[in-house]
């Protein structure tokens, strides 16, 4: 078959690929036949695990591939083989008769084909035997030197010119070559589907007429004979994650070839990052699932995984392995050596900008790597990134067990590495040049809420993690005191998690329990607070003390401010806020400690004038409302009647001007009768 019609057939089967399933298709135009073989033959047929061709001279030459035995003659393989020559000639024994090719990429069914192509038996060339038979062909040396229009010639065209135009065989391929390493590397089979999978996803949605899977809902094990053909229509809209599920069959390493081929070619980085999360939730069981992390760390560390391994030996939902008789140890360990090859190799492709993958995604993938013990560099670097966008985390998500020998039962030291690297790249954003020059109000104000939910996220975690009696005091008190104080308004969460430890550990010393409440500023409690706080005989006296005191001056001030606010210009007579923790503690008196009996009488005398205090304070509130109320009346009183009145004390005037006139007039002389009515007619016009 010369050239021509070789790219003839070619074309016919580019257009037909477009159309056809994706596994196991027979491409029209992609039988490959050669014209030139010694031999006359019938067929192939197959006993066992035995090929014999039907032909009417007996085979001269057996060829073992593995456990299959191919009994052929020599001239059809010799002519067109340049490896079997060399087989031969170095040999040195012309009657040879039995060669074994154990290590032939492909196996028996590559060898099978090119067999047949030997023979000049047609075969049909597809996306799912393509590159299986194309290694064969390098490995049995089937050049042009030995004979024009050779297998290499032959399949290395039929991959340019038919597969890489394909969106599904370019995947199809891909996914052939896991089992043809270093052949399908050296050949560079692999770069060139995942270039051409690469400039296929990032063309425009709105162009794309080619068929694709889609995102499916469920998805068990991904199955291309499974596959439905949903080619979109001309009027359909294309979503821009067309192409997660179809590439999400892909192993690991080609995964990574066909992801950093994406971002080379310019995709948004949002974008790569929902595929690599997609990705790990179909091959990681359990990233998405709490109940399925357990039970995976149930398995790994008791080192029985059966729950997650089929009955084949293959994992659902994960790398599909060939796992050899062994014991179950064995099974759990090899799965997760894999997925453990699977972590470290997202970690290395996630864009490196901010909010490029959820927080709560690096949160569980950072959980599975302590659990399967990833290289402790790649751990750092995910903790970092989870840093960069601590403020989106979740309580769940942060409750990491401790997987290492520590006695606690959470990874507390683990989320204090978070913080600090939350911290460090607040600082970093805050003192960078180009920050400093481009910070607004609106960036200051989004900087402070970060750390306002990080200090709420923070004060839940202790709260949560402080029934653990094996918590010490020291790492508790690191933890809540790592952020600043201008990070929390209210420290109600923070007592919460303080009481919550003192519940758990009813142990503790006085100094212990001094110690603890010092994290605690009893001067931005609530009320509510510092209610429950006067009443809870876990916290020292000290403490309790403080906290009545401050809220006696909290009442104080805010009377003060109402007396200010009635301006009856009488001073106030309670102290201003005391804003200095160490002025309070000092300002405490030493009698409150001798001793709890006295104590005890000293705070129900609080008490009870705090309640009066409150009381006073209501009672002047609710005159202060009815005075503002009197107020408010009267001025309304006088804006509605200061036009009327105005008119009437004008009419009073003119009246009392008539009549003065009047009695002037009787002494007025006669010559200046003529200006009196004058006045008078003006006079009456005002009135």
């Amino acid at each position: 078959m010369g050239c021509s019609s070789i790219i003839s057939c070619i074309q016919f089967s580019m257009w037909e690929s477009e159309s056809e399933a994706a596994a196991g298709r027979e491409y029209g135009g992609g039988i490959l036949t050669s014209t030139k073989h010694g031999v006359k033959i019938e067929g192939f047929h197959q006993r066992g695990n035995s090929w014999y061709v039907s032909a009417d001279i007996p085979s001269d030459l057996q060829v073992q591939i593995g456990e299959a035995n191919f009994h052929l003659h020599k001239y059809p393989l010799l002519s067109r083989s340049g490896k079997l020559n060399r087989i031969l000639y170095d040999s040195r024994n012309p009657d040879l008769n039995k060669i074994a090719m154990d290590d032939l990429p492909g196996g028996p069914e590559a060898f099978e084909l090119a067999a047949k192509f030997s023979y000049g038996v047609a075969i049909d060339l597809t996306a799912g035997n393509i590159s299986g038979l194309r290694c064969a062909a390098e490995y049995l040396e089937m050049t042009e030197d030995l004979e024009e229009g050779n297998l290499i010639f032959k399949t290395e065209a039929f991959l340019s010119y038919v597969v890489l135009s394909s969106w599904r065989d370019s995947i199809v391929v891909l996914k052939s070559c896991e089992k043809l390493s270093p052949w399908a590397e050296n050949l560079q089979i692999v770069r060139r589907c995942s270039e051409s999978i690469a400039w296929k996803a990032c063309a425009n949605p709105k162009g794309i007429r080619w068929a694709y899977t889609g995102r499916a809902p469920k998805v068990s094990s991904p199955k291309w004979n499974e596959m439905k053909d949903s080619s979109p229509s001309r009027n359909q809209l294309v979503p821009p994650d067309w192409w997660f599920e179809d590439v999400s069959i892909l192993r690991i390493d080609h995964f990574v070839r066909v992801t950093t081929a994406i971002k080379v070619k310019g995709m948004r980085f949002e974008l790569i990052g929902a595929g690599i999360m997609h990705y790990a939730t179909k091959w990681l069981p359990g990233l998405g699932n709490d109940a399925a992390i357990a039970v995976e760390e149930t398995s790994i560390n008791n080192g029985n995984n059966s729950s997650s391994s089929g009955s084949d030996g293959s994992w659902k939902g994960g790398l599909h392995m060939i796992v050899a008789a062994g014991t179950r140890d064995e099974t759990s360990s090899l799965q997760a050596k894999d997925q453990r090859m699977v972590i470290e190799s997202l970690i290395s492709i996630i864009p490196p900008q901010k909010d490029s993958v959820s927080c709560s995604f690096l949160l569980r993938l950072l959980r599975m790597a302590n659990m399967l013990k990833v290289a402790h560099a790649l751990i750092t670097d995910l903790e970092k990134r989870v840093g960069m966008q601590f403020e989106q985390a979740s309580l769940n998500d942060l409750l990491i067990p401790c997987y290492s020998k520590s006695e606690t039962m959470y990874d507390v030291d683990l989320v204090q590495r978070l913080l600090e690297h939350f911290l460090v790249q607040e600082q970093v954003e805050g003192s960078s040049p180009s920050r400093q020059q481009s910070l607004s109000d609106k960036l200051v104000g989004s900087s402070l809420n970060a750390k306002a939910r990080v200090a709420r996220l923070v004060d839940s975690y202790l709260t949560e993690v402080s029934r653990d009696r094996n918590l010490s005091l020291t790492k508790f008190q690191v933890l809540a005191e790592a952020l600043p104080e201008s990070a929390r308004t209210s420290d109600d969460g923070l007592y919460r998690a303080i009481d919550s430890y003192l519940k758990a550990h009813p142990t503790l010393t006085e100094h212990e329990r001094k110690r603890l409440c010092r994290v605690m500023d009893c001067q931005k409690l609530s009320i509510d607070a510092c209610m429950h706080a006067a009443q809870n005989e876990r916290l020292p006296i000290r403490v309790v003390v403080q906290v009545l005191f401050s809220e006696q001056v909290k009442i104080s001030n805010a009377l003060a401010n109402n007396n200010s606010l009635k301006g009856g210009g009488v001073e106030s007579q309670f102290q201003p806020i005391i804003t200095n923790r160490k002025t309070l503690l000092e300002g405490t008196p030493q009698s409150f400690q001798e001793g709890w009996s006295t104590a005890k009488k000293d705070i129900n005398t609080l008490k009870f004038e705090l309640e009066s205090v409150k009381t006073k304070y209501l009672e002047l509130q609710h005159d202060m409302e009815n005075l503002q109320k009197q107020f408010d009346k009267v001025m309304k009183q006088k804006h509605t009647s200061a036009w009327t009145s105005g008119w009437k004390k004008l009419s009073k005037l003119t009246k009392m001007t008539n009549v003065e006139n009047h009695d002037i007039a009787n002494h007025i002389p006669t010559s200046e009768e003529q200006n009196r009515k004058t006045t008078r007619r003006w006079r009456n016009s005002i009135s």
